[in-house]
């Protein structure tokens, strides 16, 4: 479903990119089994609840020293450090960075868990913080250099459709742009739709940003990717679509990889070492 989108400068709460699907495990659970529920899953440790209620939390260190056949509410720390949904996710990040841990149980006013969020969270929070603000200095400019109306939408493209305006990406950040996309930290691309009244997206979605991202998700069998887009109220004449037609890309597999430099900024900062 695509979702319009307005950045309005409020501070994004811990509620907005908390994950509500949680794994518990409960204080009568033994060691041994949590363990193996850890070694088996992506988690290093898991909120300790009865019924709803957070009572710890146990992480894979707590559990090193431990009888295997000891309760997890003996091994768990219960000096438990929590966030609340209406909590600033900037004051969740401070909290996770001086506690040194990577995630924080929600609990609402009552202590009972409602989701967590992770150090991965807080950095997804605060990409598609600044996203916004970047797509809307761009809709501003093209309303501007072309008198044309703009709205902006949230919405999966198909990366079959999309038109890239770059010739080319580094592979030093394609590696990045990689680890991002497998960790869920991926910014939105930015697409602008040019289709105008026609409605067609035959060649008209062209790609403003996020050209390492589309190559990273190609490669990995990605077939559609969040956007942000702008769509033109009526076909006009971009530039970029004319570098984009020069140079004969006509979609993403027409992007070469060079892998015998670094990216520029790469280079420039050594430089400057």
């Amino acid at each position: 479903m695509d979702q319009a989108f307005e950045y309005d400068g409020t501070k994004p709460k811990v509620e907005d990119y908390m994950t509500r699907d949680v794994a518990t495990v409960s204080p009568d659970d033994t060691v041994r089994d949590v363990a193996t529920r850890i070694s088996e899953s992506e988690h290093n440790g898991f909120p300790v609840c009865d019924g709803r209620r957070v009572e710890g939390f146990v992480s894979a260190r707590d559990l090193l020293l431990s009888d295997p056949q000891e309760l997890v509410f003996k091994a768990m720390s219960d000096e438990l450090i929590v966030a609340h949904p209406e909590m600033k996710v900037t004051d969740a990040a401070r909290v996770i960075l001086r506690s040194g841990i990577q995630k924080l149980p929600v609990v609402d006013d009552a202590g009972n868990l409602v989701g967590i969020i992770s150090n991965s969270d807080v950095i997804r929070s605060q990409i598609e913080r600044a996203t916004p603000e970047k797509v809307g200095k761009l809709k501003r400019t093209l309303e501007t250099i072309h008198g044309v109306d703009a709205t902006e939408e949230r919405r999966s493209v198909r990366l079959s459709e999309i038109v890239p305006t770059q010739r080319k990406v580094y592979a030093d950040e394609l590696e990045g742009r990689s680890y991002e996309l497998e960790h869920g930290l991926a910014e939105p691309l930015v697409v602008i739709d040019n289709s105008g009244e026609s409605g067609s997206d035959d060649g008209d979605l062209l790609l403003a940003d996020g050209h390492h991202r589309v190559m990273a998700a190609e490669r990995s069998g990605v077939e559609e990717m969040d956007a942000y887009v702008i769509v033109l109220g009526r076909r006009v004449d971009l530039g970029m679509a004319r570098t984009a037609e020069k140079e004969g890309l006509d979609s993403i597999s027409d992007i070469s990889v060079v892998d015998y430099a670094r990216h520029p900024l790469v280079e420039t900062i050594e430089r400057l070492q």
